[in-house]
């Protein structure tokens, strides 16, 4: 477990890592009432919210982004595994605080995050979507950078600014969409199917009648919602998946290339050379 706290200004960022041979539970709670934003990485960790007799389970945390507001009574429980790891930053200030934020944010929480602001209950959950690749790329990076001491905080900083800035501007663009919440839901379902079958992903077609909706409005609202279409959202997370094997010693590189569907060792290499900026071979170097 890697625990790191940074304050910024009137905000708490907290920066955590774990992992765990055999289902382990990682539980933590605030001091005080807080108003936050999580963003889950790649470990795609499951996540229940505990408070009274009240329990809130989230089973998909991968590329989650999660607003929320909890007060002490409210206890955060991951269960992390070998197969999932946590990553996962939350970025959080008092609700005390939102009138002494820097430039207007306090009014942006104000605005587009009310019910938090407002709060009925001793947990509160705000808007939720899953990442743009904007956002996720921020996310990795601060997860896998090789700073150090100061440089690193400083660096977490700059990072933790950019993700809130996506953040609301998402929320904006979300405010905008005519898509239907139960279409939302269904496009959330289609993410989960390409990123558990890489290897052997469906075709369009076969993804739309999956999920119940056309292959349109699949392509349209896909790219809406999560920022790119459909195929490319699957070669994002194909890239990903291979560098994570490769970064962990866990895969050769042609072993690599057959967990996310490339048959051919001279594709794989060229697809993930223009995603990263290297060949594959190079990371385990």
């Amino acid at each position: 477990m890697t625990r790191d706290i940074i304050d910024i200004n009137d905000f708490t960022v907290l920066v955590e890592e774990a992992q765990a041979d055999v289902p382990t539970q990682d539980a933590c709670l605030f001091d005080e009432p807080v108003i936050a934003v999580a963003f889950y990485g790649s470990g795609n960790v499951d996540l229940a919210v505990k408070y009274g007799e009240t329990q809130k389970n989230f089973q998909y945390t991968k590329g989650l982004a999660l607003s929320f507001y909890a007060d002490e009574k409210v206890v955060f429980e991951h269960t992390v595994a070998s197969n999932r790891p946590l990553e996962c930053i939350v970025i959080a200030t008092s609700p005390r605080n939102l009138e002494k934020l820097p430039n207007a944010e306090g009014e942006l929480f104000a605005e587009m995050l009310n019910q938090l602001v407002n709060p009925n209950d001793h947990f509160v959950e705000g808007p939720q979507f899953f990442m743009t690749p904007e956002m996720q790329s921020v996310v990795d990076q601060v997860f896998h950078n090789s700073y150090e001491g100061k440089t690193k905080m400083m660096f977490f900083r700059s990072q933790m600014t950019t993700l809130l800035s996506h953040f609301f501007g998402q929320l904006a663009s979300m405010d905008k969409s005519a898509i239907k919440a139960s279409e939302r839901e269904k496009l959330v379902q289609a993410k989960e199917i390409l990123s558990a079958q890489l290897d052997n992903p469906p075709s369009l077609t076969e993804l739309s009648r999956q999920i119940g909706l056309n292959s349109f409005k699949l392509k349209k609202n896909f790219k809406e919602v999560f920022g790119v279409p459909v195929f490319k959202y699957l070669q994002n997370q194909r890239m990903e998946k291979a560098h994570e094997l490769l970064r962990n010693h866990e895969a050769t590189v042609q072993e690599a290339a057959w967990q996310v569907g490339y048959d051919s060792l001279s594709s794989f290499s060229n697809a993930f050379a223009k995603k990263f900026g290297f060949r594959p071979s190079e990371i385990r170097q």
